[in-house]
């Protein structure tokens, strides 16, 4: 579990920003598309008769999955070649290893980090207990915090990176409603830092600001993301 102890990191290489390009996932018609209607507000709320816990490991294990599968999707065209970095945007993110050593990689190592480890997380039942009677660790909030905020830097990069993909495949649809869900999510329970999602702040008052709630959080706390600071990126 020393892998969550690593932060994801922009680093400045003294070059000019290149011109933002024009996002795709921004266009009235595609952010429009969703499999559903239903409203997500009331769906991430905690039920009166479950557990915190209880709710935040169910929840997290579904996005692990639904995002791994959402990924799969577009998997082929994520090669080392064509995402030679973990980039979303202008932010390059890095692996941090079991020692704390900081590894560049392409994106497809990335993501196969993030899910081999979350994958072996919460198939353990000292961390992600299905057992009746077996209590989850102390540490089970911060270690689900660590696996939202990986999960965030997938998703952003299916958006950033392969959108024109998910495009052609028709399934931006089921992307945008899978965004809308996690990110109201985690603003529910404060379960990622403001600064982490700032770079997909723009997607995120879009899709979000007709599923009740605005940018600047619901739930239990304020992401306060207006006035958030985004990750360093490269110069």
């Amino acid at each position: 579990m020393d892998w969550l102890m690593g932060k994801s990191k922009g680093k400045p290489n003294g070059k000019k920003p290149a011109p933002e390009e024009k996002k795709l996932y921004l266009e009235p018609e595609y952010t429009k598309s969703r499999i559903t209607d239903f409203e997500f507000k009331e769906l991430v709320m905690l039920p009166r008769e479950i557990d915190l816990n209880e709710w935040l490991a169910s929840n997290t294990t579904t996005f692990f999955h639904h995002i791994n599968l959402q990924y799969s999707t577009i998997s082929e065209f994520c090669t080392g070649e064509s995402c030679q970095t973990m980039a979303v945007c202008n932010t390059q993110y890095y692996w941090y290893d079991e020692r704390g050593k900081k590894i560049k990689c392409t994106a497809p190592q990335y993501v196969d980090f993030v899910m081999s480890s979350v994958q072996k997380l919460v198939t353990d039942e000292d961390v992600f207990p299905t057992k009746y009677g077996k209590e989850f660790p102390n540490s089970f909030e911060s270690l689900v915090k660590k696996i939202c905020k990986y999960l965030f830097h997938v998703l952003a990069h299916i958006y950033s990176s392969h959108f024109k993909e998910t495009l052609a495949l028709e399934l931006h649809g089921h992307l945008n409603t899978l965004y809308t869900h996690f990110i109201l999510f985690i603003r529910e329970f404060n379960l990622v830092d403001p600064k982490e999602t700032t770079i997909m702040d723009d997607l995120t008052e879009v899709l979000c600001s007709s599923s009740g709630s605005s940018s600047n959080g619901n739930g239990n706390g304020s992401s306060n993301s207006a006035g958030a600071q985004n990750h360093v990126k490269e110069r």
